[in-house]
C-alpha cells in the first residue's frame, strides 16, 4: 500500500505525523505544569506543619515527604513563619552574595519565604520580585507582604520559561527546589541569563541525580510534583547552565537525599527496587552559584525598569 501513495500524499501524511508528535510533546509539557499547579495550589492553603507531616505536602498522596528536603530557616534574619511552607531543598540566599540596594528575583517564590529573607539583606534601597506560576501561591505571598507592609517586595504570576520581567534588571536571581519542576530547563536558564545584569549572579538550590531514575518513578505524576521525577543528572544540569552562557559555575553545597523504601515501593516492585539500589543512583540536593560575565544576545546588556 505504501508504494501506491503519491509523493504529495506521503508529504501530507508526514506533516500530519509531525504535527501529532508536536501536540503530544506539548500536551506532555502542559500536563506536567498542570500537575504542579494542582498540587501546589493545595499546598498553598496549608501550614508548614501540615506540609511536612503529609506526603508531598498534600494529605493522602503517596510520594515524597518534603521534610526530607527542607532546611531550617527559623534562625535567619527576615524569616516569616507564615511564608515558610517547608518546600525548599536548600537556602539559596546563603551563597547569593546579596548586598544592600540589589534587585533580586526569586523564581518559584511560593508564599514568599526566600523573598522576605532576601529583602532583609537588600534593605529598603533594594527590590525583590517573586515569580510563581500558581495563582494560590501568589495570593498567599501578596497577603503576607501586605501584612508586613513592604513596599519594595512584589509577586508576579508567571512562568519561569518566560519570566515576566524585562531584560537586564536583576543583580541576583535565586530559586529554591523549583527548576526541577520546569519541563524545559534550557529555556529556563536562558531566561535567567536574560533578566540578569552583566556581572549579575544566581544562587539556585535544586534536586539532581547521579544516574537515571527507574522509568516507573520518572513517569509518576506524584513523584514529579514531589521534586523527584523531574530531576536530571548533576552533569546534565551543570552543562545546561554552561550552555546558557554562565561562567564561574560552582556547586556550593551538596547533600544526599534518602527516599525511604516504603515510598519507592509505591512505584517499584521488590526486584526493581533491588536493582535501583544496586545501581547507586543517588538523589542530591545541590546549591549552584554562577555569574553572567558577558552578553550573548542583542539587547541583553540593556538595563530596564522591571
Amino acid at each position: 500500500m505504501g508504494s501506491s501513495l503519491t509523493k504529495s500524499t506521503k508529504v501530507a501524511l508526514l506533516i500530519i505525523a509531525l504535527n501529532c508528535a508536536e501536540r503530544k510533546i506539548m500536551n506532555k509539557t502542559e500536563d506536567m505544569k498542570n500537575i504542579v499547579k494542582e498540587k501546589y495550589s493545595q499546598i498553598a492553603g496549608q501550614s508548614r506543619e501540615e506540609n511536612t507531616k503529609s506526603c508531598c505536602g498534600v494529605g493522602g498522596c503517596s510520594t515524597v515527604d518534603y521534610a526530607v528536603f527542607a532546611e531550617d530557616y527559623t534562625k535567619l534574619n527576615g524569616y516569616v513563619a507564615d511564608a515558610d511552607l517547608g518546600l525548599g531543598c536548600g537556602i539559596p540566599t546563603e551563597f547569593a552574595q546579596m548586598k544592600s540596594g540589589d534587585t533580586v528575583i526569586d523564581l518559584g517564590s511560593g508564599a514568599g519565604n526566600d523573598a522576605f529573607v532576601s529583602r532583609e539583606i537588600v534593605g529598603d534601597r533594594g527590590r525583590v520580585i517573586g515569580v510563581d506560576m500558581t495563582e494560590d501561591m501568589i495570593a498567599r505571598s501578596r497577603e503576607n507582604c501586605e501584612k508586613l507592609g513592604f513596599n519594595n517586595v512584589e509577586f508576579r504570576l508567571g512562568d519561569i520559561e518566560k519570566i515576566p520581567i524585562s531584560s537586564g534588571v536583576a543583580d541576583v536571581v535565586i530559586s529554591n527546589c523549583v527548576l526541577n519542576l520546569v519541563p524545559d530547563k534550557e529555556k529556563a536558564f536562558k531566561e535567567i541569563f536574560r533578566v540578569l545584569k552583566t556581572g549579575g549572579r544566581f544562587s539556585i538550590s535544586d534536586v539532581v541525580t547521579t544516574g537515571h531514575l527507574p522509568k516507573a518513578i520518572s513517569e509518576a505524576a506524584e513523584m514529579y510534583a514531589g521534586c523527584i521525577a523531574g530531576a536530571i543528572t548533576k552533569s546534565q544540569y551543570l552543562s545546561i547552565i554552561e550552555q546558557a552562557g554562565f561562567a564561574d559555575i560552582r556547586v556550593m553545597k551538596e547533600k544526599a537525599i534518602e527516599v525511604p523504601d516504603e515510598i519507592l515501593l509505591q512505584y517499584l516492585d521488590e526486584r526493581a527496587l533491588t536493582i535501583h539500589r544496586a545501581s547507586n543512583t543517588a538523589i542530591l540536593s545541590i546549591t549552584v552559584y554562577a555569574e553572567k560575565k558577558s552578553c550573548c544576545a542583542p539587547g541583553c546588556c540593556t538595563t530596564e525598569r522591571p
